[in-house]
């Protein structure tokens, strides 16, 4: 099982950390062991002081596949759920500073929490009309809906297939909205889709 990420997918994130708007979806990975255990807490690394929230809707992949047409993309996820992609920023900017890769700011053990429930992919109407945020201490931190992605699941899934090969089990995390900030130790994240509570994350 691998997680493919998708970064740079809302307009109003790239905007927020002043990067340029890429014509292709940016793409990163993070191991199994950075899946964060069901019901534990995270707890800040000591090599960061910036590890920021970023909440994503996740695509359950159902089958293997590549080098899929995005017109048969839809029939590759069977689930979406929802996770977060812990970021260490500060070490973010000093890698893209040297123009190294983000792997330790973004793939260390426990940085991808995901929802232990996944809601079956024909419950939706429109793939391009899900809502979903996050909440600190009952107040909105994020909130984004998948209409808003500059790629949407189904580009994500056929462009990655070009290049990785999807196998059933794996998950894709498909952007974040703006809102990013830094989580402090006795933060719980709350994560909704709709109006539906996902996900729990306390911090440590």
């Amino acid at each position: 099982m691998k997680i493919v990420c998708i970064g740079r997918n809302y307009a109003d994130h790239i905007a927020e950390l002043h990067n340029e708007t890429p014509a292709a979806p940016v793409i990163f990975m993070k191991p199994e062991t950075a899946l964060l255990q069901r019901s534990q807490p995270f707890f800040i690394p000591a090599f960061s002081q910036d590890i920021h929230h970023e909440i994503e809707l996740v695509l359950r992949v159902c089958k293997n596949g590549r080098h899929i047409d995005e017109q048969f993309a839809h029939t590759y996820f069977d689930g979406i759920g929802l996770g977060v992609d812990f970021t260490a920023r500060d070490l973010q900017s000093e890698l893209k500073k040297k123009g190294l890769p983000w792997e330790l700011a973004k793939a260390f053990d426990g940085s991808a929490p995901v929802s232990e429930d996944f809601i079956p992919a024909i419950e939706f109407t429109d793939f391009a009309a899900i809502n979903f945020r996050l909440e600190i201490g009952g107040i909105v931190r994020q909130q984004g809906n998948s209409g808003l992605m500059l790629h949407p699941f189904v580009k994500i899934i056929s462009f990655v297939s070009q290049y990785i090969t999807l196998k059933q089990g794996d998950l894709i995390f498909t952007g974040t909205p703006a809102g990013v900030a830094a989580v402090q130790a006795g933060d719980e994240l709350i994560g909704f889709i709709e109006n539906k509570e996902m996900l729990r994350v306390r911090i440590k």
